[in-house]
């Protein structure tokens, strides 16, 4: 199974949401969780992993067994291949057990250009990192997701869900979701 999550904020509160997929090419998820945290912290400039990392973890908790491989928005390695970013700290709380791949819609500084993959007709990459498989694996895998534009349709999905989710937290009718 592939898992893809993304966590947004509402003062000190985290919510994430999952979505698991079988095929890279999937039109649509088997299951949909969701999860709200506590506690999250503020956000420090280069440990955003702090931030996030509690709140993944906790959704992964509420999964029957580990994905093979996880979708993160965001960095493994900010530089593309050593500096550690949520994808390696996931990679490093996990022991190494699920692969790790992070779909980034903004560049950071020392990334190059063999991180940058093009989807449909967007003349605006996307920056992919991973460890646990090759950089040419992982894009390809990004590449063969569904949908049309930039954004694979599962990775619009799963971020939709988690506004959602943060949105009704924030007018105080958040809940755990679990659909499968």
């Amino acid at each position: 199974m592939i898992l893809a999550v993304d966590v947004q904020y509402e003062q000190d509160c985290g919510y994430v949401a999952g979505l698991l997929f079988e095929r890279w090419d999937a039109m649509a998820p088997v299951a949909t969780f969701s999860k709200q945290q506590m506690g999250v912290g503020e956000y420090v400039p280069g440990e955003f992993y702090k931030r996030e990392l509690p709140c993944i973890l906790a959704l992964l908790g509420e999964l029957d067994q580990l994905p093979e491989t996880i979708l993160i928005d965001g960095f493994v390695f900010l530089d593309g291949h050593a500096h550690a970013g949520l994808g390696k700290h996931l990679y490093d709380a996990l022991d190494g057990k699920a692969k790790v791949i992070g779909v980034a819609k903004t560049s950071y500084a020392g990334i190059g250009d063999d991180y940058k993959l093009l989807r449909g007709d967007s003349i605006k990459a996307l920056f992919i990192t991973c460890i646990g498989l090759e950089l040419a694996a992982a894009r390809e895998h990004i590449a063969a997701m569904h949908g049309r534009h930039r954004m694979p349709v599962l990775l619009k999905t799963v971020d939709r869900l988690c506004r959602e989710q943060a949105l009704a937290g924030a007018t105080g009718i958040a809940q755990d979701v679990r659909q499968g």
